[in-house]
């Protein structure tokens, strides 16, 4: 499993972090969050491209890549305020899945198992299966909830002949107990997938779909904090998994499977921003960007901004529970929080 650098383009950090090698165990120490791409889209079943998508992430950032972004908001520095590394990507074959996704399985929980937080950044979202698995493989099968935001269910079965696939790793995952179905919530599901069958599969296993039409009539905070309650009972723990089509084509164009009427950008990191300040996140995904479709880094900009939301609300978290002063959302900007 050595560190591979980068599989397309120049070999770049996130923003400029630091490296890390994960057959080295000593450049884990006092991590707190490791990166590593999944430059992955053989599971893909309209429009390829998101083997670029850890590359473009990394580096969609008009500011110098110093490894530091203090955030306007939540007055932390989540590139500083935590230890985050970058342990490349993962070698990743497109025509081989099954060779693949044993891959960043073994690195996630690598990464999970030296106590620091995985973000994977992807790839298609094939790789959720590893990523989720790998994660539930440290801290317990069915002891870590997910919570899913995408356009689609993603809970195919066999899709063109094969059991792996983008639209399929959400069954797998359930399937193999790594997570449970009635500790599943999906968010911003809409559009002409999946079929009956499928949908009745999904409310068999217990799993929670929060459509865009709910999202729309009740509101995505009151849909989120339900989804939190349910998140965080019997649970330990809780993985977040972005498809970056769960925004709208206008806000994330750079995508294989884009459908109208998503949530925007700003519904978007806000969301991130309320999990992973309210909820303990032991892992997290972005995937399905694409930069061949992309038109002015406009998706892969968003990629970016949802994991350094992320990681800027972890630090805020951790700095609460710290005993620091308190954040308060409310608190006008000028009044210095």
């Amino acid at each position: 499993m050595a560190r591979y650098g980068a599989m397309f383009g120049p070999d770049i950090t996130f923003l400029g972090v630091d490296r890390c090698d994960l057959d080295d165990a000593p450049s884990l120490a006092g991590a707190d969050v490791v990166i590593v791409g999944a430059p992955f889209d053989g599971g893909t079943t309209h429009r390829p491209g998101t083997r670029f998508g850890p590359q473009a992430i990394r580096q969609a950032c008009y500011l110098p890549h110093d490894g530091s972004r203090p955030s306007l908001a939540l007055r932390v520095d989540g590139l500083r305020d935590l230890r985050v590394l970058d342990a490349g990507d993962v070698e990743m074959y497109s025509g081989d899945i099954e060779t693949s996704l044993a891959a960043i399985e073994a690195a996630v929980h690598t990464i999970a198992a030296s106590g620091a937080i995985p973000v994977v950044l992807g790839g298609d979202h094939t790789v959720a299966l590893s990523d989720a698995t790998g994660v539930a493989r440290h801290h317990g099968f069915g002891r870590v909830s997910m919570i899913h935001f995408d356009a689609h269910a993603d809970t195919g079965d066999i899709e063109f002949g094969h059991l792996h696939g983008h639209g399929q790793p959400m069954r797998r995952l359930i399937e193999s107990g790594a997570i449970r179905g009635d500790r599943f919530l999906q968010v911003g599901l809409r559009g002409y997938w999946p079929e009956p069958e499928t949908l009745s599969w999904m409310a068999e296993q217990r799993m929670r779909s929060y459509e865009m039409t709910e999202i729309v009539t009740r509101g995505l905070p009151e849909c989120l904090t339900e989804a939190f309650a349910i998140a965080t009972d019997d649970c330990d723990g809780v993985y977040l998994s972005i498809d970056i089509d769960v925004a709208d084509p206008g806000h994330a164009p750079g995508t294989g499977t884009p459908e109208p009427g998503g949530l925007s950008g700003r519904d978007l990191l806000d969301s991130v921003r309320r999990i992973c300040y309210e909820l303990p996140v032991v892992g997290l995904e972005v995937v399905e960007v694409s930069p061949p479709y992309d038109h002015a880094d406009i998706t892969a900009a968003l990629g970016n901004r949802v994991v350094l939301e992320a990681l800027s609300a972890i630090a805020r978290r951790r700095a609460d529970a710290a005993g620091g002063p308190p954040w308060d959302p409310a608190q006008p900007l000028l009044a210095g929080r």
